[in-house]
């Protein structure tokens, strides 16, 4: 580990010492015209974990995950045409190692579009319209749905077409219709060896949306309060390469929404209901369907100080349906498909046991922000199965005798920020622990260790 150490101390050196005054960036340094946006960044981040506690591993862990992007953009006027490139590469890990090809893709295109700016608005005078085609990265309203990740190594695309009217006073219509993009390469050897292989779009995987969010709904009960009703579906279809369960999802839902803000409550409510069918699994041998009815629940109630540091605290539930029985036709789990995570639940990576899949986990986080420069936060859930004859997710464990229990364990995240130039280098530092409870402990084939401990250190440069 000591060499890691090293690294990382000689990265922090050279960054600050090599950084201006004034923020490095690319435009200036190539004096690019007007019409060309040109930036990027790149980060280093070492990972350790001790504890393991996924099915079929054991003792501890690390990865060091390097993360560049590129983005190049040329506005021609009516149109805007752009290309992102991400090389994403992982060494130190060893056959226990998560790996995956969530946190290695080395170089290739993660974004290619076209984009129309200024399209007539669908939310009346004066709003706007962006229209983008092509491949791309969505993010839309509180992420729990789609997102384009920050703490992955790899990020996530999509390519297809996703329209986007926008209103002054802040209101929001989305129209969405794409296929995910098939990270490569899929091999553990290959994965090892940071191969290169290009990414292919899943065709025959649909996703589309209607996301409306408005501004400010009750300004004369609660000011500054947001509301937004959406459906997203999913269709996927076997194909030659491509696998799937042939899921067909409808889920509509809705957010109540009160940003942050220094000497008053907020407020997150967000709720979702899947409809639909699938296989049980991706093998092309199924034949029979499954009903599936799933719900997702986040409410977090908030208050920020309007004294130094500006201290925030908030009480948060998250719950993601189980399913109920394996035997039966019918599935209740909530899988988590294409949302995020880390922002709610904890530090992910080779770590992350909570996702939002059967998981009942009510919890609180504190945030402080001393200056400009430096910010830090500190969550914990108690994290318990929806459904106890359902899988711990993450951890692949399941009792489906329900004899086990349901408490998964106590987890507690923590995360700290700081600005080493600003807007150019920053330094962030976090730490995880996962306590177990009866079912980790007690569950066939579960892990050996009764904690599990994650720490990381991540320098990143912007350009």
């Amino acid at each position: 580990m000591k060499p890691i150490v090293f690294t990382l101390a000689f990265s922090l050196t050279f960054f600050s010492a090599a950084a201006a005054d004034e923020p490095f960036r690319l435009e200036t340094a190539f004096d690019t015209p007007d019409w060309l946006t040109l930036k990027g960044e790149s980060r280093a981040r070492y990972e350790t974990l001790s504890g393991q506690f996924r099915a079929g591993r054991t003792g501890d862990d690390q990865i060091l995950a390097f993360r560049s992007l590129l983005l190049a953009e040329a506005d021609t006027g009516p149109v805007s045409f752009g290309i992102e490139l991400q090389d994403s590469r992982t060494y130190l890990a060893d056959a226990g190692t998560p790996l995956s090809n969530s946190i290695a893709n080395p170089l290739d295109v993660l974004q290619l579009y076209a984009r129309a700016d200024a399209l007539p608005g669908l939310l009346g005078t004066p709003s706007a319209t962006e229209l983008k085609l092509g491949r791309m990265t969505v993010s839309i309203g509180s992420k729990r749905q789609i997102e384009r990740p920050d703490f992955a190594n790899v990020i996530k695309s999509y390519t297809g077409a996703h329209l986007i009217s926008r209103h002054p006073r802040g209101d929001e219509l989305h129209l969405l219709h794409v296929s995910p993009t098939a990270r490569f390469p899929a091999t553990r050897p290959a994965l090892d060896d940071n191969e290169l292989s290009g990414d292919e779009e899943q065709w025959g995987r649909r996703i589309w949306a209607v996301h409306y969010r408005r501004a400010d709904i009750l300004p004369g009960l609660v000011p500054d309060l947001w509301g937004e009703l959406y459906v997203y579906g999913l269709e996927e279809r076997d194909t030659t390469d491509f696998q799937t369960p042939d899921r067909s999802y409808v889920a509509p839902g809705g957010r109540l929404y009160r940003a942050p803000a220094a000497g008053q409550w907020d407020l997150d409510i967000e709720a979702s209901i899947r409809q639909g069918t699938r296989y049980a699994t991706s093998s092309p041998v199924e034949t029979q369907s499954l009903d599936v009815e799933a719900e997702m629940l986040f409410a977090a109630i908030g208050y920020s100080w309007d004294t130094a540091w500006k201290p925030r605290f908030a009480f948060e539930y998250y719950y993601a349906s189980g399913d109920e029985s394996p035997d039966d036709l019918n599935f209740g789990q909530h899988e988590r498909l294409f949302g995020s995570r880390r922002s709610d639940l904890n530090n992910t990576s080779i770590h992350g046991p909570l996702t939002p899949a059967n998981l009942s986990a009510p919890g609180f986080r504190v945030e402080v922000q001393p200056n400009d420069r430096l910010d830090a936060r500190l969550y914990y859930h108690a994290a318990w199965l929806a459904s106890d004859t359902d899988s711990w997710v993450i951890a692949r464990l399941r009792d489906p005798t329900g004899q086990s229990g349901d408490f998964i364990g106590h987890t507690i995240d923590s995360r700290m920020r700081y600005w080493l130039r600003p807007d150019s280098v920053r330094l962030e530092l976090g730490a995880s622990a996962l306590i177990f409870g009866e079912f980790a402990e007690n569950v066939p084939n579960g892990p050996e260790d009764n904690v599990t401990l994650f720490g990381y250190a991540r320098v990143t440069l912007k350009f």
